[in-house]
């Protein structure tokens, strides 16, 4: 790499940053996808993309206009996808190249968006590059004309160790060992060192690492040529070794990936598995997910708010927000937060929440089916792009189970969906001890069509936060957030969100995020506000809203129709049929005081 090219680049990428995220992103409400465990169309008891195609109708309907799929790629499957064998060819169980084509021209049908999930930070030891890598004679490590000799970080004697880096030896005929991920099937792909200590690391953003960037961009290219919309990506953060704290390098590299990438694609959305915002969208991305994490019992703050227990498995002991038995403030959960959401409005992305995903515990089997819909009512009302994790929105339940694909503990949180009462759940026609993994036997596990059913339940519960987070521009990804109750005593927890208005641009006059097509209203546009408000708890929560919100509460209840699904729930509508009203429980006002009864929920557009 020559020091024009750098300068080149550096200057592409400080032009890139000015430009917006993609403005499709500001009513993006995502779904989680496992594919091998979604819907089987062909009865070999595996989840394929014809059975997801088969399956777009009810992911629209429940109010999700995104997917994210978890890898299609083809494998060996040591690692349930996530060791790819080749980039650029669907793994035979889920289809082929042609049923991936029909699964974003689908979905784009249906004015839905595919994310795909990209691993670039290794490999399966069965790639093809890794293959061509780890051959004897440097002279015999080429690959379509292009040298592999440097695509993996290795070793330069068959018995030296990782210099305190995981590696393998005596795997292949090269003198040398390599470095690996996670799983001895996973060898590292080479975006070099921050700080070169052994003759065998190469320099981050260095010729070789270089190179390796380049061929994912190729990877990147490939699919988004064919139809995909952009990428979720796994471990983004960890393809620089031994990188200094802020990851500096790891940064600069994302940025020289996004700076070749994104002029051919500025469409594309790109979604961090980092966990820190001020990190990865300073690195070019455009979300970043808030990651579950708990160390030596320490919670995070999104562990605080579903998972905050050394015993996932029990609700004892369970000190999580939603938990209406032995649940904590919401302040834990904010004091982590804010200033992570802060960050990532300075630097113009989306920081996301998640009701879970494939490598959390669900929390179907802890939490009752009255405290997730005060979660998801909060969740899905949040800043940033929701992401529902397939089954979540009916209470699936995590299963022990053994490991199966190097899922481990994972794994129960990966079993089929549940579709109906009938023969697997509705999820294979295949016979029970052929499935990926056994469906949940019990005679109550929960299913999609009982839950469509029945207008109380929590999929209709879910469905109702989506489309009222559809009708209303202030619910969107970028609207403001700012929190009026939020006491250290007590478990009540009430925000406002507020379309956000944004300084004149080249698309000209002043704008509002997520309210046009393009993402921006133009002068003379209404402001819209909701509300969010919520109790977990056992008892009555009363207090007072500041003044203009009592009198945009009070405006907004005169100015909806209400109707009662049951005793317990009803929602509001104005007079063009737009929602403005979802409650849940006893929910009073009177004058400037809300009162919150047990275990109640408000969600109401403010006149």
């Amino acid at each position: 790499m020559t020091e024009n090219t750098a300068e080149q680049w550096q200057q592409e990428w400080q032009q890139w940053q000015r430009r917006p995220r993609p403005a499709w992103l500001e009513q993006a409400r995502f779904y989680e996808v496992y594919p091998q465990s979604f819907q089987d169309s062909n009865g070999d008891g595996i989840g394929d993309l014809p059975g997801l195609i088969s399956r777009l109708d009810y992911i629209r309907d429940l109010g999700c206009n995104a997917l994210w799929v978890n890898p299609i790629y083809d494998s060996p499957f040591k690692d349930a996808g996530y060791d790819v064998r080749d980039y650029r060819t669907v793994a035979p169980r889920y289809g082929t190249l042609d049923d991936a084509r029909r699964l974003f021209a689908e979905a784009h049908k249906r004015g839905m968006r595919v994310l795909l999930d990209l691993i670039p930070g290794h490999t399966s030891e069965e790639h093809a590059w890794f293959q061509a890598s780890g051959r004897e004679r440097p002279e015999d490590r080429m690959l379509d004309g292009v040298s592999m000799s440097e695509r993996y970080i290795w070793t330069d004697c068959w018995i030296s160790g990782g210099n305190g880096l995981p590696f393998v030896g005596g795997e292949t005929p090269r003198d040398g060992t390599y470095i690996l991920n996670f799983f001895k099937c996973q060898p590292a792909l080479n975006y070099g060192f921050a700080h070169p200590s052994q003759s065998w690391q190469r320099p981050a953003l260095g010729p070789d690492a270089l190179a390796t960037c380049d061929a994912m961009v190729d990877v990147m290219r490939f699919w988004l040529g064919l139809g995909a919309d952009g990428f979720r990506v796994d471990m983004a953060d960890s393809l620089v070794k031994n990188d200094d704290s802020g990851k500096p390098l790891t940064k600069r590299t994302w940025r020289y990936m996004f700076s070749r990438i994104r002029p051919e694609f500025p469409d594309a959305a790109f979604v961090s598995e980092w966990g820190r915002p001020y990190e990865s969208l300073d690195a070019g991305f455009d979300m970043d997910f808030y990651l579950d994490w708990r160390w030596a019992g320490n919670p995070n703050g999104y562990n605080i708010l579903l998972r905050n227990t050394d015993t996932p498995m029990v609700r004892e002991n369970d000190r999580s927000y939603f938990n209406a038995d032995t649940g904590e403030s919401v302040h834990g959960f904010l004091d982590q937060y804010l200033p992570q959401l802060r960050d990532a409005e300075r630097l113009g992305g989306l920081f996301c929440l998640i009701t879970g995903n494939h490598d959390t515990l669900r929390v179907g089997q802890r939490l009752t089916e009255r405290e997730l819909k005060l979660a998801y009512g909060m969740l899905l009302t949040m800043p940033g792009a929701p992401f529902v994790y397939y089954g979540d929105e009916i209470g699936m339940h995590y299963r022990r189970l053994p490991t199966k694909e190097g899922g481990y503990v994972r794994t129960g949180s990966r079993t089929p969906m549940q579709w109906d009462s009938g023969v697997n759940r509705g999820f294979s026609t295949a016979p029970a001890d052929c499935l990926y993994l056994p469906i949940n036997p019990a005679d109550d596990a929960t299913n999609v069509a009982d839950q469509l059913s029945r207008d109380d339940s929590l999929c209709s519960w879910v469905r109702r936060v989506l489309a009222m987070r559809a009708d209303c521009r202030a619910l969107d990804s970028g609207a403001a957030f700012d929190v009026i109750e939020a006491p250290h005593v007590g478990r009540r927890f009430a925000y406002v969100r507020t379309v956000r208005t944004v300084p004149n641009d080249d698309r000209g006059g002043d704008g509002v995020v997520g309210v046009g097509g393009d993402g921006i209203v133009g002068d003379g546009a209404e402001p819209c506000r909701v509300l969010v408000a919520l109790n977990p708890g056992h008892y009555v929560e009363p207090f007072d809203l500041p003044h203009d919100v009592a009198s945009g509460a009070a405006a907004g209840l005169r100015n909806n129709a209400t109707v009662s699904i049951n005793g317990d729930m009803a929602e509001g509508f104005a007079a063009d049929g737009v929602r403005t009203m979802l409650r849940l429980g006893d929910v009073r006002l009177d004058g400037a005081t809300l009162t919150l009864g047990p275990q109640s929920y408000l969600l109401l557009r403010l006149g």
